[in-house]
């Protein structure tokens, strides 16, 4: 053979061999690099994950998140229906630890060992159905069959089948703070038998009076976006781009909420329609106020009520309900708890807020000292614990209270009646009745007191704590009023709910009156320079004036005639010290988180124009028959006799 061609022949073969050889050892060409199924592995996990689509009494059926301890038996249950994405809420991160998997408020729960449950609420994310929110009961609001009484009743009956959660013990408790409350609060409403324990926390209980969506039939704005994002949407939503970071001059520009709403598109949904179209406390509102539920049906389920003493969104609700069930004497298994926290904070650290330090992390010892023996308790047959009536932070000393009764001064049934603090002349507060006088002050809508300092965005990180936040940028402005004491020497404690008593007169025929507690610092702190002279709002809120006769029907205010707006304050449990003073502040708005008030009658606040805003000359009276004043829940600062038990 010739050489050449052997030598060519030994090329081609060391070519074409690494070839057949890769040919060889390289699969088919597959279509599709996602498969069909992959599953990675779990043997590491330390827990169990399974999703269950339940089903209701109506067919629909509920997207469920089921985590479960690996290897338990006979253990008890922890239920959540949220409206806020159950596969998310049950994954703070991936990770083989149900530790580290969970949220970290069901840390106290994963170390004792309960299934941890999360639903998605029907017509949300993955779960079937219709979503309307704040779903009413079933009835005159609601002619379906099913609501949230029912729907947490079938999720109960399917969880402590066996067949379905053989590893349970059969007893259910459930918690959930904000929306995942007024859920718990529902289940409550008729229980299931499985329901041995309750935690709704920060639960919406009223959104007319004071939670979510008014206060005091006053327009919240920063919940219109809420509206859009949970109903625009089956999934998560998002607020529509505007161009204009200040919310105030985004809110300014345009005249009533509606206004805003069409601007926004927010107008095309169904929920916004029906708050435009129930501007008063009509029976839309009332038969959805569950307060008056629950009295009308109280349970014996043992249920701790959580609310935070600056919570910015759901305020109100948690105290009115259990004082709602304590006049129908339940007190026996229903606790309040309020801590010194911001809505939801519960479910985080709970060190600080703003600018004040707490004495350690006050969530973590409410989930660990308060909830965890209740649930161990009913869940688990426990040992028995003894929580207080209420458990009541008090701000001012910086410290847990524990109390037999609750509240400790209030305007009848209680030790001790409520004193005014009366407004008096030159800006002076004091517990003497005051001098007859007057004071005067220009509300003018085109300049609304902002509620931060501006520029004000609700995604600027202010939201949580704006209420605590320091109220020197009101104070000083011609359409804010501010009355304040002498230097206090001695302290003066408050236990309980103010109330708001504010006698005024307006050039307008409509108008809003915020009314403020505050604790003001020394001109110096030692040790902490930026706290001198702060301005600590310990309570606030805001009242439409149109509603001083009867929250249902609105009337005009008689312009130039001398009317009283009396209105309850968020609660508190404060201790003023010697060198602080106490001061009130009254104005007409706190904007853009409160829809501007037009100072013109109108029949629908929400459809006002531009051309119905108008300026108004408010005076506020001083001293004579109706003097101005707040009543303020006085009480002696040694209250250890009141005290339930110490930790």
């Amino acid at each position: 053979m010739d050489r050449k061609f052997v030598g060519l022949a030994m090329m081609a073969a060391l070519v074409v061999a690494p070839a057949a050889a890769q040919q060889a050892i390289t699969p088919a060409f597959i279509a599709n690099d996602v498969p069909t199924n992959f599953t990675p592995p779990i043997t590491a996990n330390d827990y169990v994950r399974r999703e269950a689509m339940v089903p209701m009494r109506d067919g629909t059926k509920l997207f469920t998140v089921i985590l479960i301890p690996k290897g338990v038996s006979n253990a008890p249950i922890v239920l959540t229906r949220t409206p806020y994405n159950a596969t998310a809420r049950a994954g703070r991160m991936d990770s083989p630890n149900l530790l580290s998997t969970l949220p970290l408020s069901d840390e106290p729960f994963v170390n004792n060992g309960y299934i941890r449950v999360y639903q998605d609420v029907r017509g949300k994310y993955k779960s079937e159905g219709d979503y309307i929110v704040t779903r009413p009961v079933i009835g005159a609001l609601n002619p379906t069959k099913v609501d949230h009484v029912t729907d947490g009743y079938d999720t109960i009956d399917w969880l402590v089948n066996k067949t379905n959660l053989p590893e349970s013990n059969g007893k259910v408790g459930m918690i959930g703070s904000s929306y995942e409350g007024f859920t718990v609060v529902m289940a409550l409403l008729a229980p299931h038998p499985a329901l041995k324990v309750a935690a709704p926390e920060s639960p919406m209980i009223d959104g007319w009076m004071g939670d979510d969506w008014f206060h005091y039939g006053a327009f919240r704005l920063a919940n219109i976006g809420w509206i859009a994002s949970q109903t625009g949407y089956k999934g998560k939503g998002q607020d529509p781009a505007t161009g204009i970071y200040d919310n105030y001059e985004e809110f300014r520009r345009l005249g009533g909420a509606a206004e805003w709403a069409v601007a926004s598109g927010f107008d095309q949904l169904p929920a916004w329609q029906k708050m435009v179209a129930h501007p008063a406390y009509d029976d839309f509102w009332q038969g959805q106020a569950l307060d008056k539920l629950l009295a009308a049906n109280p349970s014996n389920i043992p249920t701790i009520w959580e609310q935070g003493l600056w919570d910015q969104e759901d305020i109100y609700g948690a105290i009115t309900a259990w004082e709602a069930l304590k006049a129908k004497g339940k007190i026996g298994n229903n606790f309040l708890v309020m801590g010194p926290w911001r809505h939801s904070q519960i479910n985080r650290e709970g060190r600080e807020l703003g600018p004040f330090k707490w004495n350690g992390d006050t969530a973590a010892q409410f989930r660990e000292e308060m909830v965890l023996p209740l649930f161990n308790q009913y869940l688990k047959d426990g040992p028995a614990v003894s929580l207080p009536a209420a458990a009541i932070y008090n701000t001012g000393e910086n410290h847990w209270d524990h109390f037999a009764t609750w509240p400790l001064a209030c305007e009848s049934g209680c030790a001790a009646p409520l004193t005014p603090i009366y407004l008096q002349a030159s800006g002076g507060l004091g517990f003497d009745k005051a001098a007859v006088g007057e004071d005067s002050y220009v509300s003018d809508p085109d300049k609304p007191v902002p509620h931060l300092p501006r520029p004000v965005n609700f995604d600027d990180g202010r939201w949580p704590d704006w209420l605590v936040q320091d109220q020197r940028s009101a104070d000083g402005r011609p359409d804010v009023m501010t009355y304040q004491t002498p230097v206090l020497t001695k302290p003066v404690r408050v236990s309980g709910a103010p109330i708001a008593d504010i006698v005024a007169k307006t050039t307008g025929t409509d108008g809003d009156f915020v009314v403020k507690v505050i604790d003001v610092y020394p001109d110096e702190v030692p040790g902490n320079a930026k706290m001198g002279g702060y301005q600590f709002a310990i309570s606030l809120d805001i009242f439409r004036g149109r509603y001083r006769d009867s929250f249902a029907k609105p009337s005009a205010i008689p312009a130039g005639k001398v009317q009283r707006y009396k209105f309850r304050l968020p609660t508190v449990n404060h201790v003023f010290q010697p060198g602080h003073r106490i001061m009130v502040q009254v104005q007409s708005s706190l904007f853009p988180l409160y829809d501007r008030n037009p100072q013109k009658y109108v029949p629908n606040i929400f459809l006002a124009k531009k051309a119905d805003y108008q300026k108004a000359t408010i005076t506020l009276e001083r001293g004579g028959a109706m003097p101005s004043a707040v009543w303020l829940p006085v009480v002696p600062v040694d209250q250890s006799g009141a005290m339930a038990l110490k930790r």
